[in-house]
């Protein structure tokens, strides 16, 4: 190769190589082009600032690249000390060769990662002045394999973790980001202990400063997600006996209960989390939403009560409702619809988890406090059977049996209505018992009704199938909601001197007057709802509630339908979500965005060069092929044509309204949707694919709101804790497919004239162990 230099502007520029992949007695070797030359692909810039033209044949693989390079400028040390990287540090890699010739990508040769390694664990090591610098080298190049593997075998890591031990400041921040760039490779941190956790733990509820407590938080957040259950994909049947053990070196064997062990020692850390959602700065309140949110989806069965009455106790609902009312959400939407979803889970988990006195002291100590605070004395109808529950409005003594719909969040709710006034309730329990029995207002069923009501009516019917796409603040005050409906129905009876075969008339009542007040949750004061149920009188709900009754029939308020209901609601759900997810399979074309907020320091940032990626689903649901083009062309099936992915499992939130399109693209192309004159305004149509560390993935525009829909809520139900539908159309579609699927399967049942009955009643159990169970087949010409 030719080694001749020309002077260019005062810097010294050698004739244009070739690296072509020239055959000699089976080696290869650079060929020296013929005079005129080739058209260079890419300008290759020296350690010592020496610009070299040169031409690369996309065949080679960089390690021949870099080896011809040294040859043609005659350097001394051998190859394997060089590398390549492109104006934004970015290293080439054999992956990304090809796309880097193609664009004509100014490339810059330095050091390799094993060098860049060696310096900074050396540098970590001696603690001196440049520790600062190496830290934030260490938190850029930490994300490259190459490197990272590099800096692994080195002790690195064990460097690293000392210095977090022992800094502070700046210096403890720049650290840590570096520890969370490491977590998101899946291994290399598997040597993480019980002390580290704590130390972290302890930092996060001790230090003030922003940029210590964003990654602090960040690490926390990706050990609770490294539970062994998440080892082998996002698809884990929650129907096993346990979590499988993790092979040795797997990063996946932290999770909630080791977390949660270590923050139990600190008393304040949960205290501190739930205190920065206030923060005004918004990314700080964002990492603890998402601390939060991960701890909810992850808590283990024997912690999960401890951990609930926890959050409850530090009141993070409230902050939460304050959250949505602030000024500062729009990065904060994804993550509070994500808490809504993890709260009707956990509300759903309430509702299923059975009364039992006699086996949970919990459940025992609510039940007599209840019982205490109506100052009355227990009875005997005999000598066997006692006369308690019932004069608190329940129908037997067989307390888990009266609340076996509700469970215990019915428990819950009573409890809070009685402590919330002792002395009221004191007073209405006996207020009833000097009435007439048929007179008296079943107390204590009317609450357990009133918790279905609400129950139903923000359709807590399993976990997962939460759809709603807006704000749901009084959803968050359920029990304040509950002692509200509860007043109503207690005044509506005696209101219209109801008896007790007046109950379900009332319960009918209290349901349509529920749907009128909590109409319009996400922009409704809370004051509206108070007045709603607290001061309508009682023949305007009732005019109301016929006007009702003559558009749909009393028919749908029966137990057997609402339950039908529920059934069917979940089948849609699961039905639209395989639509969603075939959508993801069958791939599409968006446009990249430019994102216009982000958590990632500036300096690391990567934006793709070309307007136009097309995104597939691989059949295993576990990487998101891609592909970027200055055009859109026809992609063949399969990902042939597709080089690049995204790990699934590496998504912790699909952000929407995120980015911009690029300005160039959105005047030269009509189908691009434009929000406003100004080209740098966020797009309704665009989402952002977040890591567990809050960078971007991907950012993207959909070219409609058909797509946009398919594509966030596809990728959300994807999701390990199954996040939440973000679309209207969502929404609407399972609704919509329940009540037809609703009135199909009734059409059988009117077409018959079959009597519906308002509740089944089970017969006794058998005596003894003398039956068998039939096969359900019958003779039908019988």
């Amino acid at each position: 190769m030719s080694s001749n230099t020309s002077e260019d502007g005062g810097s010294r520029r050698p004739t244009t190589p070739t690296l072509a992949n020239t055959q000699t007695n089976g080696k290869s070797v650079p060929s020296v082009p013929p005079k005129g030359g080739l058209v260079p692909t890419n300008n290759v810039t020296t350690k010592e600032g020496l610009t070299v033209r040169t031409r690369i044949e996309p065949s080679l693989s960089v390690d021949d690249v870099i080896r011809q390079l040294c040859i043609s400028l005659k350097l001394k040390d051998p190859p394997a000390m060089y590398a390549l990287r492109d104006e934004n540090d970015e290293l080439v890699t054999n992956d990304n060769l090809r796309k880097k010739i193609k664009g004509k990508v100014n490339l810059k040769l330095v050091n390799a990662p094993a060098i860049e390694a060696a310096e900074i664990v050396e540098k970590l090591s001696l603690r001196d002045g440049r520790l600062g610098l190496a830290l934030t080298s260490l938190r850029k190049l930490i994300r490259e394999e190459q490197f990272a593997n590099e800096f692994l075998q080195r002790d690195g890591f064990r460097e690293l973790t000392e210095v977090i031990n022992s800094a502070h400041g700046n210096t403890l921040a720049y650290a840590l980001t570096a520890m969370q760039n490491l977590m998101e490779l899946d291994y290399g941190w598997s040597d993480l202990d019980n002390a580290f956790i704590l130390q972290v733990v302890q930092i996060l509820s001790e230090s003030s400063l922003i940029n210590v407590c964003r990654p602090a938080t960040a690490i926390l957040k990706r050990l609770v997600e490294a539970d062994p259950s998440s080892a082998a994909g996002i698809n884990i049947p929650s129907t096993s006996r346990g979590p499988p053990s993790p092979p040795p070196g797997s990063v996946y064997r932290f999770g909630f209960d080791v977390v949660y062990e270590q923050m139990r020692k600190d008393k304040r850390l949960l205290e501190t989390v739930v205190n920065r959602l206030g923060s005004a700065d918004t990314t700080m309140a964002l990492y603890s939403m998402m601390l939060i949110n991960s701890l909810l989806a992850h808590a283990s069965d024997p912690r999960w009560d401890e951990f609930i009455d926890e959050l409850e106790q530090l009141n993070v609902r409230k902050a939460v409702i304050r959250l949505m009312s602030s000024h500062t959400i729009e990065d904060l939407t994804s993550c509070i619809l994500d808490f809504q979803a993890n709260v009707v889970r956990a509300t759903f988990r309430k509702k299923t988890t059975l009364v039992e006195p006699d086996f949970e002291p919990m459940h025992n100590v609510a039940l007599q406090f209840i019982w205490e605070r109506s100052r009355l004395q227990e009875d005997r109808e005999d000598a066997i059977t006692p006369i308690k529950w019932r004069k608190l409005g329940f129908e037997t003594e067989d307390i888990g049996h009266e609340f076996r719909e509700v469970g215990v969040l019915g428990l819950d709710c009573l409890r809070k209505f009685v402590e919330k006034d002792p002395d009221y309730w004191a007073n209405v329990v006996q207020e009833q018992l000097s009435r007439s029995e048929e007179r008296r207002c079943p107390i204590g069923k009317s609450s357990n009704e009133v918790t279905d009501l609400l129950a139903e009516h923000w359709s807590i019917y399993a976990p997962g199938y939460s759809t709603s796409t807006t704000f749901q603040p009084f959803f968050l005050n359920f029990h304040k909601v509950h002692a509200l409906a509860l007043h109503f129905f207690l005044r509506m009876w005696n209101e219209s001197g109801a008896s007790t075969d007046d109950f379900p008339r009332l319960v009918a009542l209290t349901r349509s007057q529920v749907k009128v007040a909590l109409k319009r949750e996400n922009i409704r004061p809370w004051h509206e709802v108070e007045q709603e149920f607290l001061e309508s009188e009682y023949r305007a709900v009732r005019d109301r509630q016929m006007q009702e009754l003559e558009m749909e029939d009393d028919i749908m308020s029966k137990i057997p339908i609402r339950n039908l209901r529920a059934k069917l609601y979940k089948e849609s759900y699961e039905f639209v979500r395989l639509q969603r997810i075939h959508c993801l399979l069958e791939g599409a074309w968006f446009m990249n965005g430019i994102p216009l907020a982000t958590t990632v320091p500036r300096d690391t940032l990567r934006r793709p060069t070309r307007p136009w990626r097309f995104l597939r689903l691989d059949a295993g649901a576990k990487y998101l092929h891609y592909v970027d083009s200055a055009v859109k062309f026809p992609v063949r099936k399969g990902l042939e044509d597709l080089p690049e992915r995204i790990e699934i499992a590496m998504i912790s939130e699909v952000a929407t309204g995120t980015c911009a399109p690029f300005p160039h693209v959105q005047r030269d192309h009509a189908d691009i949707p434009l929000n406003s004159s100004s080209p740098m305004l966020a797009s309704s149509l665009s989402f952002s694919l977040l890591s567990t560390s809050g960078g971007s993935l991907a950012d993207q525009i959909a070219p409609d709101q058909a797509r946009w829909a398919d594509w966030t809520d596809g990728l959300n139900m994807l999701r390990r804790d199954g996040g939440h539908v973000a679309s209207q159309e969502t929404e609407l579609f399972v609704q919509a497919l329940t009540e037809i699927g609703l009135k199909i399967k009734l059409l059988d049942l009117s077409g018959e004239k079959v009597e519906i009955p308002s509740g089944l009643v089970a017969g006794p159990p058998p005596t003894n162990s003398e039956f068998f169970f039939s096969d359900l087949a019958y003779d039908a010409a019988a």
